[in-house]
């Protein structure tokens, strides 16, 4: 390909010959851009004219790259990507306000002990909502979201906050008053966790005794677990501090494994990629 006179060639005839050769077509470039195919068509044409090479062979039922097209087109594609993300990365609109909607158990056991390490850029300010059922203001674009789940969202950014593991725990003065854990009353919840079928599917160890203390909300267990009430087959990740603190213990050394977790989701709309990078690397961490 002639390589004279290729300074200054306008960004929108490149686009036109992305999208085109891309899709194959210069009608289906049209839908993706914006414009229509004569526009399409012209611009293609005008960029032909100017490198002095022809990309497209033109058919009764279409278009089909030329070599030199084919060629061109990954560094094309390439270039556009680069500059897509880098001006992202670096003009994109800083949200002044982000809005996190997340269920007060995790707010709570895992992202509260992570924003001492969140960077307060340009005066950003975060509002961290309550998500208690599933409502019109969560399904917002602009609204980062932690759901349960795995991981099958539709939103552009999203990332496990942790790995889901899950093992009975109780306090250690409950744990004195029996001989063996299984024996010791059992705290239930409701939600999409495994249960105390899965762990005894897994380890053989009874189903009984039956939970008679159901819980909707995992701090509310919790809570119950720290009082002393039962035995609570629990999210390692989110009862870490009362682990540590000793105000739990492990009953097992057994753990039950799920591909489900906690995921923080996004939309471009939500946030810029910088901001996206800057809190998944805070509510991320493990340490």
């Amino acid at each position: 390909m002639p390589n004279h006179q290729l300074d200054n060639l306008p960004l929108e005839w490149i686009r036109a010959f992305e999208a085109a050769g891309r899709n194959g077509s210069f009608t289906a470039a049209a839908t993706e851009t914006g414009l229509t195919q004569s526009a399409i068509s012209q611009r293609i044409s005008n960029l032909e004219h100017q490198i002095g090479t022809a990309l497209f062979v033109r058919q009764a039922r279409g278009v089909i790259l030329t070599v030199d097209g084919e060629t061109w087109l990954p560094y094309v594609s390439s270039a556009l990507s680069s500059l897509r993300h880098s001006s992202e990365s670096l003009f994109g609109v800083q949200r002044k306000h982000l809005t996190v909607s997340a269920t007060a158990s995790v707010i709570q056991l895992w992202i509260a002990g992570r924003l001492q390490h969140l960077p307060m850029q340009d005066h950003v300010q975060i509002s961290f909502k309550s998500m208690v059922l599933e409502s019109d203001v969560t399904q917002q674009d602009d609204v980062i979201k932690v759901r349960y789940g795995s991981g099958d969202w539709p939103q552009h950014y999203k990332i496990p906050l942790y790995k889901e593991t899950l093992s009975p725990v109780a306090t250690p003065a409950l744990l004195k008053s029996a001989q063996q854990w299984q024996t010791l009353p059992r705290l239930n919840l409701s939600g999409p966790r495994p249960g105390w079928k899965d762990w005894a599917d897994q380890t053989g160890d009874p189903v009984t005794p039956v939970p008679m203390v159901r819980f909707d909300a995992f701090s509310s267990a919790l809570a119950a677990a720290r009082a002393g009430i039962g035995v609570l087959l629990a999210s390692l990740p989110l009862c870490h501090d009362d682990l540590q603190s000793g105000r739990l213990v492990r009953l097992s050394s057994e753990t039950l494994t799920t591909r489900s977790t906690n995921w923080l989701l996004a939309s471009k709309q939500s946030l810029s990629q910088r901001q996206w990078a800057m809190l998944s690397e805070t509510l991320t961490r493990t340490g």
